[in-house]
Order: C-alpha cells, then structure tokens, then sequence
C-alpha cells in the first residue's frame, strides 16, 4: 500500500519510507490510501477470537501488502504480550484499561509495534546504514512507551524530548533511568516546543544527510494505527458479553470516549470505524485545552499555547493528528460533528469527576480517565453502552491521585523498578540550533 501526505505536496511513500521519515517532506503526516473493510465473518465470529487473532486480521488489513504474514504474525504478538480488559464502572458505562503493558500506558502498543517493525525493515535492507534514529517529544506516556518499547533494539537509538518539570516524577523515571540506547532532552519549554524541534528536525536537509532520522510519536503510521487493535477487543469483549451487537448495515449502541491530547487515539478509533467497526459515535473529551472542542462549536481551528493541567498527557495547543482528521473526513466540518463529539474540563472539574466516581463505585480513575468518564455521564444515551479509555495506571499520577482521593495507591512493582533507577538527561535550551548541534555531534 502507498501513503499519502495529508498537505498533497509530497511523492506517495511506501510503507517502509512512510515509517522511517515519520514526517513527510511537505510537513503533512502520512495517511494510508486507503482503509479496507474487513468482511462480515470477522464481526459475526469476533466474540470467539483471542485479542492477538483479531489484532492480525487488523494488522493484515494496514501492512498486509507490505510485511509478509509470518513476520507480521510475530510483530502483533509480541507486541500484544498483554491483555486490554473491558471493565464495568457503572451501569452501561465501561473503562478499556490500556494499562497492562509494560509502563502502564495505551502507548505500549504502537510503541511496541512500531519498534517490531522499524527492526525488520532494517533486518531485510541495511539501507539506513545501520542505525535509525528515533526522535520523540512527549508530555507524559509517549517517551516512557517509546524509550521502553525500542530499548536494546539494535540498529535504533532514541531520543526523547520532554518539557522541563511538566511531567510526572514516576513518567520522568520511565525514560530517564533506562541508558544504554536511549537519549533523554529536558527541554526548557513546553510540549508543544518539544513537538515543534522534532518536526523541525525532519525538515533540516543537513541534519538528514548526517543522521537517518525518523519520529515515534503518533505522527508515524506505525505508532498510531496498532492503536486501533484495541477498540476491536473492546468491541469483542462487549458482544460476548451480550452488551453490543453486531448489524450489516454498521450500526450499534456503542458510544466510544477518547481523552484526547495529540489526536492520535481517537484517530486510531476513527480508523477502526472506516473498516466497519460498529461504533455509533466517537467523544473526544479534552482537559482545559480546548482547541479542538472551539473547532467543533465554531468550524474555525485556532491553535494556542497549551495550558497546564492535571491531566499533562493531553496538555497540547495544536495537535498533530488534526490534520488526520479532517483529510479523512475531506474537510468537511458538519461530517466531523456528526461523528465526534467533544467535551472540556478544567481542573476543578476533574478533580470532582474522580472523586463522585471513587465515592459512587469504588474505582479509582487518573485525571485523563476521569475525563473520559466525565464525558460519559454527561452525552450517553439511555439505551446506549458507553466506553471510556483508561488512558494510564493511577499510580503514574499517584501524588495528584492520592491528594484528590485521599487514598494510598500502591505502586505496581513495574513502576517501583524505574523508580529505583538514576536519572540521565540532557538540559536543552528551547531553540533548534543547540538541539541540531547536539544532534550534529552525536
């Protein structure tokens, strides 16, 4: 399959060079040319599938024509080495917890992926001279899922981006204690001036013919289409609960809510629906920055500066995969409307959401999840099954979690290991000239 730049001005790429630019030479991110449904037998026998077996029927549909199937059979498994659980919060509202991977986060799974896969590229054709160099900002999850995702892998180095104190100490210990082929920049800036130096990078012609360069955050086709393996499950585990069914003509009571920061997720979710997923409708619920809700009300996009929040995973001004967006929906604003919905939360109101839900059903939710949830209450329809993304462990946030819920989390042995570790990090001042320096000398 070819991949296209969402801006129309770059060549059609293969898959191989779509995954190893990340960023296509117009600036656009890349989209595959086309979305194939998957066919009636898959929905009707999904309920009878292991989470790796529908995943590959999914993965075959993406890389299918690239990646011959025993390689992309053992990409999806060892990806998927953990288990996504459906959960029942509360009546007709359930929580998809995408944190059983190895840092507790949704991210492992196309940070998983997407590492499988650079590896065989450069297994099969040693074109990128033996070594690729992965850059990632992050304002949370990304850099640890990453960093974890490609350590030890051979022939990839990675460098990690991520503003100075706006990230959690246990987040920060994930990519910052690991070495060995992992970078981490402390920049002094904010996410979006992470995100910014990185596309940046991609565009500079004398850092690309010193260094093969390529992006790990959901700009890159491998990291944020696995993510779409998950709604899958979520849907299977619902049938064979008898929640959801399936019909020919796509519809469901399946209402999805996605804590949106970068707009990878959701777009994944998107994906998903294109290929028949039933899903009725789609919620991106947003922190205090509201970019994108704005542009649901008004049809205007306006970037800003993004805003700290309690929920600093989803703290982004701009979001890349906007443009994803609206290229799959031909820019076309009332169709965007008509499948997502949005919602905004300041702090204050996050914190209430946590606490109504841990009085009302014992569960315990981090700020992001809580949004979700929020959501849920607030635009679900009575005959309608709802489902948020749980989006990271609690304990990633346990400070915050703790104060709010007055509780005492424990702290999965995962997590307590990272801990344990000495921090490495690089100081970067927020400006692309130190950190092509920095780069031009590695």
């Amino acid at each position: 399959m070819k991949y296209y730049s969402t801006n129309h001005q770059a060549p059609l790429a293969t898959l191989r060079e779509a995954v190893e630019r990340g960023l296509a030479p117009d600036r656009g991110l890349y989209m595959p040319e086309h979305i194939k449904a998957l066919p009636r037998n898959f929905f009707e026998h999904i309920d009878e599938m292991t989470f790796r077996e529908m995943s590959f029927e999914v993965a075959k549909a993406f890389f299918g024509d690239d990646v011959d199937e025993v390689s992309l059979k053992q990409i999806v498994d060892d990806t998927l080495a953990f288990e996504t659980p459906v959960v029942n919060v509360e009546q007709n509202i359930y929580t998809l917890e995408l944190f059983h991977g190895p840092t507790l986060a949704f991210k492992d799974v196309g940070a998983r992926f997407m590492a499988r896969l650079l590896q065989y590229f450069i297994r099969k054709d040693n074109r990128s001279n033996g070594r690729v160099n992965v850059l990632v900002a992050t304002s949370g999850d990304t850099g640890s899922a990453v960093a974890n995702g490609f350590l030890g892998v051979d022939g990839i180095h990675v460098y990690v981006l991520y503003p100075k104190g706006k990230v959690s100490k246990i987040q920060e210990c994930q990519f910052t204690t690991l070495g060995q082929n992992i970078t981490a920049l402390e920049v002094d800036g904010v996410f979006d001036d992470c995100q910014a130096l990185v596309k940046t990078a991609f565009m500079d012609s004398e850092l690309n013919e010193h260094m093969a360069l390529t992006s790990a955050n959901s700009i890159n086709v491998a990291r944020f289409l696995p993510q779409a393996f998950y709604y899958f499950n979520a849907y299977a585990q619902l049938k064979k609960a008898g929640k959801v069914s399936w019909s020919e003509d796509g519809t469901s009571n399946l209402v999805v809510c996605v804590p949106s920061g970068n707009f990878g997720n959701i777009t994944a979710g998107l994906f998903a629906a294109r290929m028949g997923l039933p899903i009725k409708h789609f919620i991106a619920s947003n922190n205090a920055n509201d970019v994108f809700f704005n542009y649901l009300q008004t049809g205007n996009y306006q970037p800003m500066p993004s805003k700290k929040t309690l929920a600093n995973a989803m703290d982004v001004g701009d979001p890349s995969n906007f443009a994803r967006i609206l290229t799959l929906y031909d820019n076309h604003w009332e169709s965007i409307k008509a499948d997502i919905s949005g919602a905004t939360y300041p702090d204050p109101r996050i914190r209430e959401s946590m606490k109504e839900c841990y009085a009302s059903t014992g569960y315990v939710l981090d700020p992001h999840g809580a949004c979700g949830y929020q959501a849920l209450k607030e635009q679900l329809g009575r005959n309608d099954v709802g489902v948020f993304l749980e989006t990271a462990h609690p304990a990633k946030f346990k400070e915050k979690v703790d104060d709010i819920l007055g509780t005492d989390i424990a702290i999965p042995q995962r997590l307590q290991n990272f801990m344990k570790g000495k921090k490495q990090s690089v100081e970067m001042a927020n400006d692309f000239e130190s950190f092509k320096n920095f780069l031009m000398q590695e």
